[in-house]
Formats: C-alpha cells, sequence, structure tokens
C-alpha cells in the first residue's frame, strides 16, 4: 500500500498559497484518478482508491503544517507501512518555480511539514519536491510561502499538478526517476522549460 501525503495548511484562508501546493498536487491526483470520497480521519482527511494497480491512502494532514506529522505516523501506524511506502508531496524554495525533484531521505532544509514527519516516523520516506522559488533572502520566505502565488504564476502551477495526477501511477509502482523525467518532458513540452533534456533524479 502506498501513503501519499499532501503537505499544506488546512482552511480556505491557506488554499491558494505557495506552501499548500502538495495539497493542490495531491487533490489533483484524486481527482484524475476517482479516488473518493474525502474522509475525516487520521487527523485529517483522506481517500482511498487503487493508483498504478497499487492500493492508496491519499492524506491531507489537518494539523497545520509544523504537525504534520502526527497525522502521518496515525496513519502509517494504523497500516502498519513502512518509510519506503511513504510520499511526501511538498513545496520546495530550493528549487525553480515549476521544477520537480524525487528523492529519498536527506535533511529538511528548514521546511517544518518535513522536520514533523521526520521526527514522527523517521528521515527514509520518499518526498516529491516541487519547486516554488526563493525570495531571495531568508527572512522573507515565511511571508513568501504563505502568499498565495501570483496570478502569472498560476498557469504553471495548474499545468504542473494536472502533469502529476497523470503520473502519479507511477510513484504507486516506485518508479520515482521516471516519474520524474515524464513531468519534466511534460512540463518542457508545454513551454514551461527552456532546457532540452530530462534531469536525473538526485536521488
Amino acid at each position: 500500500m502506498l501513503l501519499l501525503v499532501g503537505l499544506g495548511n488546512p482552511g480556505s484562508r491557506y488554499a491558494g498559497n505557495r506552501h499548500n501546493i502538495g495539497f493542490m498536487a495531491v487533490d489533483a491526483i484524486a481527482k484524475r484518478h476517482g479516488i473518493v470520497p474525502w474522509r475525516r480521519r487520521f487527523q485529517g482527511v483522506s481517500a482511498e482508491g487503487p493508483l498504478g494497480g497499487e492500493r492508496a491512502l491519499l492524506l491531507l494532514p489537518g494539523t497545520y503544517m509544523n504537525e504534520s506529522g502526527r497525522a502521518v505516523a496515525e496513519a502509517a501506524h494504523f497500516y502498519k507501512l513502512g518509510l519506503p511506502d511513504i510520499v511526501v508531496v511538498h513545496d520546495e524554495i530550493d528549487l525553480a518555480p515549476g521544477k520537480v525533484r524525487l528523492k529519498t531521505g536527506g535533511g529538511v532544509a528548514g521546511h517544518n511539514g518535513l522536520r514533523s514527519i521526520s521526527a514522527h516516523i523517521g528521515n527514509d520516506y520518499r518526498r516529491v519536491r516541487i519547486g516554488v522559488g526563493h525570495p531571495g533572502l531568508k527572512q522573507l520566505v515565511e511571508s513568501y510561502v504563505l502568499n498565495d502565488f501570483a496570478k502569472d504564476e498560476r498557469p504553471w502551477v495548474e499545468a504542473l499538478c494536472a502533469i502529476i495526477a497523470d503520473n502519479a501511477e507511477l510513484l504507486a509502482k516506485g518508479q520515482d526517476a521516471s516519474f520524474q523525467n515524464k513531468v519534466h518532458l511534460a512540463m518542457q513540452a508545454k513551454g514551461f522549460f527552456l532546457s532540452k533534456e530530462p534531469e536525473g533524479s538526485d536521488e
């Protein structure tokens, strides 16, 4: 079974924030693959269904970002899942907007959601890192990620969430490098990137 977690903050106030792109991507996966209904469970909302021939539980923690680990740990323990069965989708300020990287383990790079998850279950879970760009100064990061995507960013956000949803079966099958390359190539085909080569996984 795959536990696919989108990170974000609950409530309409935060719905369009850069910090909530994990929520957006996992919601797109649910819609694309007909994984319904969402139910209140595991200190958030979850939906269960087939994905790439695997059983998948999609989870959006309702604990606010810095307590995400509570929800993830509860779901993981309930289903007796190991860290390789857990994929966390989150915003990444150290990647250019629209870039996607897959990795297993590693540091949390100041991300409070990842810090909470690692504290509760350990560090070696899989991560889908979605670039949202950096404001340039460390002291601006919090307000930057807690603000909505700008109007001119929305086309790539919507395109990327749709492309992630289209290729989510590869995540369920553990084909992380293929997922990353297909997402990159699809974004490039839509004109969002200038580089011509798919980029390898940094796992």
